[in-house]
């Protein structure tokens, strides 16, 4: 083999190792693209995601097609919602009719579906289908909860909220008075004529619980911290 052959061996491209670098370049691409993802993911279900104001439970507080931004740190904390704050939770199952409420044991009912993986993953993290529900926390673990006269007593003491619109009335035929239990709070629309709420279905366990408001983003001319 003469020396222009041998050149010529030598500069063309072996077209098995072309095709593994080929090959090399999809796959880093789909490593990357796939870190992506589930940095995207941990991100929105550890630390903050955006979400949609649906109905009008929060007004004047909030309106429908508000765009609020909601913080998860809490999961990773463990430092949960205080009264004032508005939370996101995933709405209960089920709502109690008049008398048939146990005020001893005012809790929220969550009939589990029997989800496999899969769905689980879809409805618990991408939090597809999933309903959910905005309210303003207003009674925490361990405090007496009474509904009376048109306001809220807090450990016999009348609630005083500035947010409210002056001509609320709070009422309730269902909770009325109770004690809220431990891990669990109490929550309501700040409309609370056109809130469904804890005094409809009961009070709110920690693990249900989705995220904090900290801030609305739409319309610009709203834009600012939610309180």
């Amino acid at each position: 083999m003469d020396e222009e052959q041998k050149s010529e061996e030598i500069n063309t491209p072996n077209k098995k190792g072309h095709m593994s670098e080929k090959t090399r370049n999809i796959v880093e691409w789909v490593i990357c693209i796939v870190i992506a993802i589930v940095l995207t993911l941990l991100f929105r279900y550890f630390i903050a995601t955006p979400t949609v104001v649906k109905q009008v439970s929060m007004y004047p507080t909030l309106v429908q097609d508000q765009r609020l931004i909601v913080k998860r740190t809490f999961r990773i904390t463990g430092n949960m919602p205080k009264r004032g704050d508005i939370i996101t939770f995933e709405a209960p199952t089920h709502t109690y009719s008049s008398g048939t409420a146990d005020q001893s044991n005012p809790v929220a009912i969550y009939m589990e579906d029997d989800r496999n993986l899969i769905e689980n993953f879809v409805y618990n993290v991408l939090e597809i289908t999933k309903k959910s529900y905005i309210k303003r926390v207003i009674g925490l673990p361990g405090e007496h909860i009474e509904i009376k006269d048109g306001n809220v007593y807090i450990n016999g003491k009348l609630q005083e909220e500035e947010y409210l619109s002056d001509d609320i009335i709070t009422e309730s035929e269902i909770f009325t008075d109770f004690i809220v239990p431990d891990d669990y709070l109490f929550c309501m629309g700040d409309n609370r004529g056109k809130s469904t709420d804890c005094r409809s279905f009961g009070c709110i366990p920690y693990d249900k619980i989705e995220g904090i408001v900290v801030c609305r983003f739409w319309p610009l001319n709203k834009i600012g911290t939610v309180k």
